[in-house]
């Protein structure tokens, strides 16, 4: 590695402090992001040096990423950039902090794509699934749909994962099917869980994978990239006329009907594997907010009942 000094590049600096500070401790498609930012700030100020980064210059880099990206992509953008800025900081390789008080601008959002079903449409979709004797993309469909796995944890399961007397099966890893394959660990500690089956489930899985290799992933015959099964669930939305989702939708479908039924955020926390109950909060808001209203009626109805 180059000696850093405050004459060093700042895209430098963030590239030597990806490379030593992030590289095996993060995901790998969290590296990668690391590795785009530092394209993105390279080309935004490819002969700024350490020792002139200011808040005004930091401002401006903001602003020229928000240019071409929405304002949540701006935000994260700066939380990996700070990172790096605050240990130079710290190193004496910047004056002061630069990163106090930014503003976040950024391109207006694109319009929001359904990401989930309701109750009818799923029904539809699953009814239309060509469920053979033999593994293909529907089994998938109908596992995510039913167990709210992420693609990766699905793709992950082995036979030995399945506890068909408990029905249960156990999310331990998942699949690197953005790289070079094999098995990679969860997203986070929570991630790791065990994930209640219905007895149907339970029976349709235990026929199919019975002759099936014991630690080997069920799911995967060869390279895999998550647009095939999404082009498979693609047309049986269109097939049965409900807004195409993606395979990740199925997901977000599964939490959304479990609160529309009464389960607890809680629960649906922990089954989704998050790493906290504030991040299911954060995603499943518009659900949350719905439910809400439809508690304010109950309440109203109950204290009308009290005269």
């Amino acid at each position: 590695m180059n000696k850093i000094t405050r004459e060093s590049l700042l895209h430098e600096y963030f590239q030597q402090w990806t490379k030593l500070f992030k590289e095996g401790a993060v995901r790998p498609v969290t590296l990668e992001k690391y590795r785009n930012n530092y394209q993105h700030l390279k080309n935004i100020v490819p002969n700024l040096k350490l020792c002139e980064l200011d808040r005004t210059i930091y401002q401006q880099i903001l602003n020229e990423y928000a240019k071409t990206h929405e304002r949540q992509t701006v935000i994260d953008f700066h939380h990996q950039i700070k990172g790096a800025v605050l240990d130079a900081v710290d190193e004496g390789l910047v004056n002061r902090d630069p990163t106090r008080k930014v503003i976040f601008k950024g391109k207006a959002p694109r319009a929001k794509k359904i990401k989930y079903l309701n109750q009818f449409e799923l029904h539809s979709v699953l009814a239309s699934l060509n469920l053979e004797d033999k593994i293909n993309w529907d089994w998938l469909i109908l596992l995510i749909a039913k167990t709210g796995l992420r693609f990766s944890e699905a793709l992950g399961l082995t036979p030995a994962d399945f506890n068909f007397v408990q029905q249960n099966l156990s999310v331990t890893k998942t699949w690197d099917y953005k790289g070079e394959g094999g098995f990679l660990p969860t997203k986070n500690k929570s991630s790791v869980r065990k994930v209640q089956i219905d007895w149907q489930l339970s029976m349709q899985f235990q026929q199919l994978i019975k002759d099936l290799p014991e630690n080997q992933p069920i799911f995967v015959n060869g390279p895999i990239c998550n647009s095939t099964p999404n082009k498979w669930l693609e047309r049986h939305c269109k097939k049965v006329g409900v807004p195409v989702i993606s395979i990740h939708g199925l997901r977000h479908t599964h939490a959304s009907l479990l609160m529309y039924a009464g389960v607890s955020i809680a629960s649906v926390s922990r089954r989704l594997g998050h790493s906290s109950i504030t991040t299911t909060q954060k995603v499943y808001m518009h659900v949350i907010s719905e439910l809400e209203n439809q508690d304010t009626d109950l309440v109203m109805r109950y204290l009308s009942g009290l005269s």
